[in-house]
């Protein structure tokens, strides 16, 4: 399987990126994993609304140059559907299955995604009401993919 992570913003903290680099380490058994960081536009302080929407949609479409056609699309986004680690697992598992070898999750900035990169989206996922740093999420989305793939494989994992 592959997965690839389609992400605005570039890390710059080094905890975060030993995080990273831990988890795609893990995730090496058990998928061909690609993690695509773009560019975020940078936001003026007491932006417009017209200004925010303007570059939500420059950075959509940076977004959209990165997915083909043959990619299972799950947008990150608040208003998405929330499931637990093995409901999660059941849906890689299930798209594996299916022939949906190619899933590729994709974060917003901090400004959120584009209504052109949540139209394109298969699925919408949710990991909480909450808002999380865009950096950080990368984390909690390779830890919750690995969890997964534990699941599947029926590996031990913590509960």
């Amino acid at each position: 399987m592959n997965i690839t992570v389609i992400c605005v913003g570039k890390l710059k903290e080094k905890y975060l990126k030993s995080a990273i680099d831990e988890y795609s380490k893990r995730l090496s058994r058990y998928c061909k994993l690609e993690v695509i960081e773009l560019n975020d536009e940078k936001t003026p302080d007491n932006a417009s609304e017209k200004e925010e929407l303007m570059i939500k949609e420059k950075e959509g479409s940076n977004i959209l140059k990165h997915i083909k056609d043959t990619m299972f699309v799950i947008a990150l986004a608040i208003e998405g559907e929330m499931l637990t680690s093995e409901e999660l697992a059941d849906f890689i598992k299930e798209k594996g299955v299916r022939g949906n070898s190619n899933i590729a999750f994709v974060i917003g900035g901090s400004l959120g995604l584009s209504k052109d990169v949540l139209s394109r989206a298969d699925y919408k996922l949710s990991f909480s009401k909450m808002t999380f740093p865009h950096q950080l999420m990368r984390v909690i989305l390779l830890e919750q993919v690995y969890r997964g793939f534990r699941i599947i494989n029926g590996e031990p994992y913590h509960k």
